[in-house]
């Protein structure tokens, strides 16, 4: 068990940091802040000149085919950026599950287009502010459609085709479905969140056109096995932005001077910064097991995946929140860009469920290895 990256994969992190800083600067980012553009459309496109999308899906599918840890590698380099991109949804969680469960032809039609970038795809699972759980999905699939309301899904405003998450007709078992979002039968209103940098929206199916994506209501394991492998690829999303998160308030606290003195030099800026350290290389710890896990698919990925993603959000959140303490009172103003990692910070934690949630799965999950 190699808990670090080889050379290669380090050669590919730094053309990746250096592709970003070039490309998705903190003006590009504020520009879609600030805007009216869901994403950042040139972005997108030097991220397919790059081979990026394909990373993980195999060179039969029009992929690079070379592994998730070079996605890992990707993953980490896109948080620290704040790249605003529909990366997360289209490759985390769409293309995922069309790798996991597709039909050859539905990986035929969809994969190549998703990994040249011509296609962007989003995970329809939540329908409001409760845990979705088996018993309180209502959106329903019966005889190849699908109705019902899912809010908010990232990226469901831009998003060419959707992994909706559906009961049966009567509730008792819930499965994967796709759904072409250009056909009919579908209503989508873009909705504001904290973070306007990954856009969000509400997707009304009604009586539209799905295919089911595996076996027809394979269960909510499924969903399950879905969310561990996004979990792990999003905590190196959040590793990228507390380091840079970090990184900032480190730079800032050197630079700032106070009564002669670096601010740098006084002990609750220390402490501030060292306990920031600590969560960070913890978080990092947990999303390697993960990383690992995941690209051995291991029967240890349940475990790893809850572990890095609690580490993972906590540390983001940590290491936003005390940025802005950092800078004082300058930190809170829309000029700095503390402001742009917090909000990256507080979406992450929540995109895939909330850390409480996934506390208690990794419980869960910990006293049933125990068992």
């Amino acid at each position: 068990m190699n808990f670090d990256f080889s050379s290669d994969q380090r050669s590919l992190r730094e053309q990746a940091r250096k592709f970003l800083a070039e490309h998705a600067s903190s003006t590009r980012v504020r520009r879609i802040l600030e805007g009216a553009a869901p994403y950042d459309a040139e972005l997108w496109r030097g991220m397919a000149e790059m081979g990026w999308m394909g990373t993980a899906i195999p060179e039969t599918h029009g992929g690079a085919g070379f592994g998730y840890l070079e996605l890992c590698v990707i993953a980490e380099e896109l948080g620290r950026s704040l790249a605003p991109t529909p990366f997360s949804s289209t490759i985390y969680l769409a293309s995922e599950a069309l790798l996991l469960v597709g039909s050859p032809a539905q990986k035929k039609r969809w994969l190549p287009r998703v990994a040249q970038g011509e296609a962007i795809g989003c995970f329809a699972l939540a329908e409001g502010p409760q845990v979705a759980t088996p018993g309180n999905i209502t959106t329903r699939a019966d005889d190849g459609r699908v109705s019902g309301t899912k809010i908010p899904v990232m990226d469901g405003d831009v998003a060419d085709f959707a992994i909706v998450v559906a009961g049966e007709a009567d509730g008792r078992r819930a499965g994967l479905f796709l759904v072409d979002l250009t056909g009919a039968g579908i209503t989508r209103t873009s909705v504001t969140t904290v973070d306007p940098t990954r856009s969000h929206a509400r997707l009304v199916f009604d009586g539209a056109a799905a295919e089911p994506l595996g076996a027809p209501f394979a269960g909510w394991p499924l969903v399950e096995r879905l969310l561990d492998r996004a979990a792990v690829l999003v905590a190196f999303e959040q590793v990228g932005g507390a380091q840079a998160a970090l990184d900032m308030a480190r730079d800032y606290a050197l630079g700032r001077f106070a009564f002669g003195r670096q601010i740098a030099s006084f002990q609750a800026i220390k402490h501030k910064l060292a306990d920031i350290y600590v969560a960070v290389e913890l978080a990092r710890s947990n999303a390697y097991y993960g990383a690992w896990a995941l690209s051995k698919d291991a029967p240890e990925l349940p475990v790893a995946a809850a572990t890095a993603r609690v580490a993972a959000t906590e540390a983001y959140y940590q290491a936003a929140k005390e940025n802005i303490q950092v800078h004082g009172g300058m930190g809170f103003t829309w000029e700095f860009d503390c402001h742009l990692h917090y909000r990256r910070a507080k979406l992450t934690g929540l995109m895939l469920g909330s850390a409480r949630r996934w506390k208690d799965l990794l419980v869960t999950r910990l006293q049933a290895g125990a068992a």
